[in-house]
């Protein structure tokens, strides 16, 4: 097994019981301190209000009910069946299981990309604004939209009725070159829920709706390569509910193109060169050690994680493909379950952000890729700010203890996907360092 640089080992038991961690990837420093873990993890607000019949389907941007309240759509998936680039009437005309939208208020806008690279809307783009463009509906859909980001911008409303209809259309051209996208399910709320907390989380989700809701992801991540060749990075992730991050309490992904890689994954490339086989030493090898594996099936491992500022599960690919994308269908749905059990262990009510790790393209070392679910239920003070020591609340054998426990009730219920739990985990090394190219 490979040495750490800041400690050979990256979890130490205290005498009075405190927890310290080094994360073996980030270099990260937390402590879990004895008595700080008591703190309940989900909401207790006075009752919820119910579920308004009329506004079902209406409750924000991202309901089926309010379609145009959004960029133009990229592409769907319903019932299986994938679509690309629809006309305004296609979109409205019916309700998709998931949909791929441009972000209105983009991280790195087309002006970014144009005013620092010559970005240009592809050719694909191009197509797609052309055939939107060309319905009455369309048009419009684009000029209201360009209007809300410009006037959210700063312009004035004077100021853009000033502006001629072309010159309108041409600011709305830009989100058929989005480099920051949104995957969209379709639910705001579960099927039976009457109060407006009876939202639709990622564990919500059947196990086979989740693998549609990661398949459509991975085609979006690709797409955005595909259409900007100035991206180093697409960063994936999900930030579920207000305290996480999220605007809308609509299950959503974002993905978001960057010309750089982050600084944390530059020193993951230097540690993973210093030591190709660091995943399998510190994501599979010693994780079992500290008997920390919580779930297992054929192409993926869930793991309790450690040196995180916040409790967190993990999630491990054993693919050997070298992008996300050209996994198998069968090493997809692995992870998707797994990743999905992940979620189902952590309920709809714990605030979180998924974060994916993956080898970026020309990168030349292996990573396997792996996601970080970290339970958003404290807030960061002065203490870690000055310190850098962050404070964990939970340490990683009680997040096994209950991800496991919640896992074993949710098997029993059919809630999740065949896998094994806990002890019964063999914890396969991973196969990713074989695919270097």
């Amino acid at each position: 097994m490979g040495v750490l640089p800041e400690a050979a080992h990256p979890i130490r038991r205290m005498a009075d019981g405190t927890v310290k961690q080094t994360n073996p990837f980030s270099g990260t420093t937390a402590w879990t301190v004895p008595g700080r873990a008591n703190r309940p993890l989900r909401r207790t607000d006075e009752p919820a209000e119910p579920i308004d019949p009329t506004r079902r389907n209406a409750y924000c941007a991202f309901c089926p009910d309010r379609y145009l309240e959004t960029p133009p759509e990229r592409m769907r998936a319903t019932g299986g069946r994938w679509e690309y680039a629809l006309p305004a009437s296609a979109v409205t005309s019916g309700v998709a299981d998931f949909r791929v939208v441009p972000n209105l208020f983009q991280i790195l806008d087309f002006n970014y990309w144009e005013k620092n690279y010559g970005y240009a809307v592809p050719p694909p783009g191009v197509e797609h604004a052309d055939r939107y463009l060309g319905e009455d509906l369309g048009r419009e859909h684009v000029r209201t939209i360009a209007r809300t980001r410009a006037v959210a911008g700063g312009m004035s409303t004077e100021e853009w009725d000033s502006l001629s209809e072309d010159e309108q259309l041409t600011r709305g051209r830009e989100f058929f070159a989005s480099c920051h996208d949104v995957v969209i399910p379709r639910r705001h709320y579960v099927d039976d829920a009457t109060v407006v907390t009876d939202l639709a989380g990622s564990g919500t989700l059947t196990p086979e709706e989740h693998f549609e809701y990661i398949r459509v992801t991975l085609d979006a991540a690709a797409a955005l390569y595909t259409g900007n060749v100035f991206a180093a990075q697409v960063a994936i992730f999900q930030n579920w509910l207000s305290p996480a991050g999220a605007s809308f309490d609509h299950l959503h992904k974002q993905l978001v193109a960057i010309d750089e890689l982050g600084v944390s994954m530059r020193r993951e490339i230097r540690r993973t060169r210093q030591n190709p086989f660091i995943y399998n030493d510190f994501g599979v090898a010693y994780p079992r050690a500290e008997s920390l594996i919580i779930a297992e099936n054929e192409h993926a491992i869930a793991i309790a994680g450690y040196g995180h500022r916040y409790p967190s599960l993990e999630v491990y690919s054993k693919s050997a493909a070298t992008s996300p994308w050209q996994m198998s269908a069968a090493e997809i749905r692995s992870w998707s379950d797994l990743l999905h059990a992940c979620h189902v262990a952590a309920g709809p009510e714990v605030p979180s952000n998924e974060e994916w790790h993956y080898r970026q393209p020309g990168i030349d070392v292996a990573m396997p890729l792996r996601v970080v679910i970290k339970w958003r239920i404290s807030t960061l003070a002065g203490f870690e700010g000055g310190s850098k020591i962050n404070i964990n609340t939970i340490d990683p054998w009680t997040m096994r203890d209950r991800a496991v426990a919640a896992l074993e009730t949710a098997h029993t219920e059919g809630r999740i996907a065949a896998m094994s739990l806990g002890e019964e985990c063999p914890a396969e090394p991973l196969r990713y360092v074989h695919q270097v190219r």
